[in-house]
């Protein structure tokens, strides 16, 4: 028996798989070199897949949540939905702010129009700082999850046989590549605002 938030998020993915293959489709990205020299449109950190179209993200993301663990693994099953969660809110964000960012270029080769291209750019700026301190908060939760999770395995270690003791051992392990990783995404994101930042105060 699934929640209903998990009855939500389906929804959503579903929702998002038909407005991805439309993006697809479009082909927004087409005409743009520097996006076509990209071998990913997302970070390691959020999405394994490597692609440049939008609906394959989402069948990843419709493998994560065929993959979910059981719901009373309750801090698994939580983590695994929050990261699926950020995964919808990636590429959401993608399909959101890419046609502003094509009409921009369209204009952008029009002098007359260059006060209302500064004044997108200005509002785009700020619209990123915003989901750039989302995305901090996001990651800087992870992170917290994640050493909770490492200290209640650390916990069950005392109590454990050999063999079990392994495999925590093993699990912990696991999950101390994934906070470092979550660091690296903290610190990737903290330079990003700094830059925007800089941007908006010239």
């Amino acid at each position: 028996m699934h929640s209903p938030a998990f009855d939500k998020l389906c929804e959503q993915i579903a929702r998002l798989k038909h407005q991805a293959t439309q993006f697809d489709q479009s082909n927004l990205f087409a005409k743009n070199r520097y996006m076509q020299a990209q071998p990913s449109l997302f970070d390691r950190g959020v999405f394994t897949t490597k692609s440049m179209k939008l609906a394959d993200y989402v069948s990843e993301i419709e493998d994560e949540l065929k993959s979910l663990p059981p719901a009373e693994h309750r801090h698994a099953y939580q983590y695994a939905l929050e990261r699926i969660t950020q995964q919808v809110q990636a590429v959401f964000n993608v399909i959101k702010s890419t046609p502003v960012w094509a009409k921009e270029n369209k204009y952008s080769f029009r002098p007359k129009t260059k006060p209302q291209v500064y004044k997108q750019a200005v509002q785009k700026m700020m619209q990123s700082s915003h989901e750039l301190y989302d995305e901090l908060k996001q990651n800087h939760e992870f992170e917290r999850r994640l050493l909770l999770m490492i200290e209640e395995r650390k916990l069950k270690l005392d109590a454990a046989s050999a063999a079990k003791a392994a495999e925590i051992n093993q699990e912990i392990l696991a999950l101390h590549a994934r906070l470092g990783r979550c660091r690296k995404a903290i610190s990737a994101t903290e330079d990003k605002i700094q830059q925007v930042e800089k941007q908006q105060l010239r």
